[in-house]
This record gives C-alpha cells, structure tokens and sequence, in this order.
C-alpha cells in the first residue's frame, strides 16, 4: 500500500511537537510493515525511509499528492476536497459545534472520539527504541512537569503548588523562567528548575530521576503524549480527571483528582506504585507497531468502500467554561 502522510509542519521534530512526532513513527513504522510512504510536509523536512514532497502553499493540495497513492492520511486540514480515498486524523480540539468533519476522521483516544460522536480512534504509538532507556536503580527525589508551560490549561500552577506544598523540586520541560506570552508570569522559587524546549536524551535524564508526573489539566486533554512517555521512564501521573486521563491512568499508574489537597497528598505517597508496571504498560500498549497496525485496519476498510465512523463526527457539548473545573482549596 502506497500511503501519502501529509502535515502542514516539519518533520522529524527533534523537542516538542506531538504530531509531527506521531506522523514520523506512523510512517517508519508502515514501512517496516512493507509498505511505501511519502510525507507532504513543510519545506525543511527530512526523512531517511520515506519519500518527501514540499507542500506548495500556492498548489491545489491534489495535484501535489503522488498520482500512485492508495490513500491520504491528513493530519492537516485543508479547504480543498481531497480526490484520493482518505483518512483525516484530528490530534486537538475544537469548541465549534458547527464543524462537522469527514466521516473517515480518526481521533486519538475513544474519549477525544465519544466527545465528537465518533467510534474511530487510534492511540499514539511511539518507537520506544529511539529512546533512552528507563534507569529505576538511581535515587529519585521530586517531580517533572512536561508541556507547553505557557498554555494556561496545561496547568503549570497547580504543578508549582503541588510541589511547593511537598517541598519537593519540580522540574518544568517546556516552559521558561519569566513569561510573556499569556500574560506575565515570572517564577522565583529556586525548587523549580525550568529547562525549555528539551530533546529526547536531556528529557530522559529528568525523568529517570523524578518520582511523578504533575499534569493538572484544565481541558479535554486528547492523549497526553507526555503521559505515555513518563510512564515509560517508571514514573506514575498526578493528574486531573479530564480527557483521555482516565481511559489512559488506571489506579495502578497515577491518580486523578480535580482537587488540589487531594492531589498534594497522592504526591506523597508515590511508593505505593510499581516503576517497572508503569514502564512495562506503555512499553507494551503505546507502541508504534500497535498505532500503525490500527492505522492499516482503517486505510484498509476505507480503501473497500466502507466508513470508519456511523455518522460525520460534530463536537456534541460545547465548553462554556475556558477552564474545567479545579478546587484550589
């Protein structure tokens, strides 16, 4: 099967980047399996295992997709209706009830899914061999913190108190000292340690030392990547219920509370979790082979004429709220 995988960004991503991290194991993993892949994707991409074609802003996308593609995998959206068979793969959300997608769209958890209307989802899937490996005999001491710290809804405050309360230091990968951005928030505690964009290996060294992930979200979070990578590392999640959060941290890997003195207090008792059960979890169930095995199913039944979904999938309750509830006392 030929699959053409575009994506308005570049590839590979070497710090953040969800999903163009996503689209670059989804790729080298169909091709692993026997399959040809070619990337349409921002100028400045490369790739050592598929083919890559520089999107032209100024094109119809469809006269930029290979004329031998069996399907499209979108990861972007585009205002042009696609001629090819396809599957769009929605990674975020959106709070208009008007937008209705294609009825091959694909979510990435069944409750980023449910929220749409929709049954089609796959999870993210990552090539743990591109990773450093878990250590669990160094001595851990404190907390890390992943994300885009400057998104109000990732929460970075509730992360600070948790840790502020424990007297525990947190480590903040993906956030500055002093920001601007949305609104000014300077941080002076010494305890927390902010390190900005991080690769891989600088990532793997925090976590290999941090007893928990803090990851108090105040919305639908669709997957949580840096979920899966921290249990990779055997470090179990203090989190908000929302989103794929419960699907995704069962009792035996984290703790889910909208309550900020419940959530002080499931820090404290980190040792009551398995590091290794932690690892062994997502090693086994956010594997880049399962993700891409899942994909196939989908490309598969579209290409036999057959819909992924029952109906167009439509946001079903809007969010009034900006932020999803939290007790702050």
């Amino acid at each position: 099967m030929h699959v053409t995988i575009v994506y308005k960004g570049k590839i590979p991503t070497k710090y953040y980047g969800g999903t163009a991290r996503d689209i670059w194991y989804l790729g080298k993993e169909l091709v692993k399996l026997g399959n040809k892949v070619t990337y349409l994707v921002d100028k400045g991409s490369f790739c050592p295992f598929a083919d890559i074609i520089y999107i032209d802003k100024y094109k119809n996308i469809n006269e930029q997709i290979p004329k031998e593609t069996d399907i499209v995998n979108l990861h972007s959206e585009f205002d042009e209706e696609i001629e090819k068979p396809f599957l769009l793969s929605v990674h975020g959300n959106t709070n208009n009830p008007n937008k209705v997608f294609p009825i091959n769209t694909n979510f990435v958890s069944q409750n980023h899914a449910s929220r749409y209307g929709a049954e089609a989802f796959v999870y993210n899937g990552i090539d743990w061999a591109d990773y450093p490996e878990p250590n669990f005999s160094i001595k851990r001491n404190g907390y890390h913190f992943l994300g885009k710290a400057a998104w109000r809804v990732k929460n970075l405050k509730a992360a600070i108190k948790i840790a502020k309360k424990n007297k525990k230091p947190l480590e903040v990968m993906g956030g500055k000292r002093v920001n601007f951005s949305m609104g000014i928030r300077i941080t002076l505690n010494p305890n927390i340690h902010f390190h900005g964009m991080v690769d891989d290996i600088y990532k793997a060294e925090i976590m290999n030392k941090s007893e928990a992930l803090l990851f108090p979200v105040l919305w639908h979070e669709p997957m949580g990547l840096a979920v899966i990578e921290s249990l990779y590392y055997g470090c179990p999640i203090i989190a908000t219920p929302y989103g794929s959060l419960p699907e995704i941290v069962g009792n035996e890997f984290g703790f889910l509370s909208n309550s900020l003195s419940d959530l002080i207090d499931a820090a404290t008792n980190i040792e009551q979790y398995n590091r290794l059960h932690c690892h062994q979890y997502a090693y086994e169930n956010f594997n880049a082979n399962k993700m891409a095995i899942k994909y196939l199913m989908y490309f598969e039944k579209i290409l036999n004429g057959d819909n992924i979904n029952n109906n167009n999938p439509r946001l079903k309750v809007v969010q009034v709220k900006k932020f999803l509830d939290f007790k702050w006392k």
